[in-house]
């Protein structure tokens, strides 16, 4: 299977090429706005469709990650990377016929639950659990843009050419027969390799100087890390779920390891995708010894 990987350099790009980038059976095309020093790269802008286009032909799927992620981020640079640069590559992959799209959507598409109820929401014993029917609930300018990537998939992979075209011209929205399946992967928290583990984030603090190792800060970060950590190997797991499966048309899912206190319910990935994380924070009380 060809394999278009957007975003290719960033946090959750690496992971995939690492898990999944010396299986047999897929190969890889990584395409960024920036070169990389020890891979080779397909430079070229989301936001620039006549850029992107020709990179697509002869792929079977891609995987867009590609996005600014910043919860603070300005309407306007959220507006051209995220929305624009959405379109832009799912109207290349339909142009290119390319059937299976995969799409790095966010927890952040109902971040306002956790907003409203942390750090309560952390506690395994909470007893909130949200399924992939939740009403979305963003919590930026990024989670709305997250949403919209979602709404744009359901479009172009729901409304083919539609038999009430043919009575008023109104019902004709997309004829576009690709893509075929469209998954949205609602990402919670992907670390880079040397953190990927759920006190990660809190390393990370103390690495920049930020807090110290066992400070209040430091214990909240590596909490809210135990609820929300996909790890590398889980995350592998459900792509490659994705890029396998025949059967989806439209569905979310959530990207979260076993975590005793994720507050979302991983059954609707198990029943369509078979996916049976293997890592959960919960069974972590520190960080990896050197």
């Amino acid at each position: 299977m060809n394999i278009l990987l957007t975003g290719a350099n960033g946090t959750v790009g690496e992971a995939i090429l690492a898990q999944l980038g010396d299986e047999d059976e897929f190969e890889f095309t990584c395409l960024d706005i920036e070169a990389h020093p020890e891979r080779e790269t397909v430079v070229a802008d989301v936001t620039d469709y006549d850029d992107i286009r020709p990179h697509f032909d002869g792929h079977d799927a891609v995987i867009h990650l590609a996005a600014l992620v910043d919860l603070h981020g300005a309407w306007d640079d959220v507006l051209k990377t995220n929305f624009l640069g959405t379109y832009n590559v799912l109207e290349a992959a339909a142009d290119a016929e390319i059937e299976t799209f995969v799409f790095a959507s966010s927890i952040h598409t109902v971040g306002m639950y956790e907003l409203d109820l942390a750090p309560d929401i952390y506690d395994p014993d909470h007893g909130l659990s949200l399924d992939h029917e939740t009403p979305v609930r963003p919590d930026s300018f990024y989670g709305v843009s997250k949403v919209f990537g979602e709404a744009l998939g359901r479009l172009y992979v729901e409304s083919h050419e539609s038999p009430l075209g043919a009575v008023h011209p109104a019902f004709a929205t997309n004829t576009r027969e690709f893509p075929t399946r469209f998954y949205s992967l609602r990402i919670k928290s992907v670390r880079d390799a040397a953190h990927d583990h759920p006190y990660g984030l809190a390393e990370e603090g103390v690495d920049a100087g930020m807090w110290e190792r066992g400070s209040e800060e430091y214990e909240y970060m590596a909490t809210r890390l135990k609820a929300t950590w996909l790890s590398h190997r889980d995350l592998a797991q459900l792509v490659e779920a994705c890029l396998l499966d025949e059967t989806v048309e439209f569905d979310v899912f959530w990207g979260v390891s076993g975590n005793d206190g994720r507050w979302v319910d991983l059954d609707h990935n198990r029943d369509v995708l078979g996916y049976e994380p293997e890592d959960n924070g919960a069974e972590w009380t520190g960080p990896p010894t050197e």
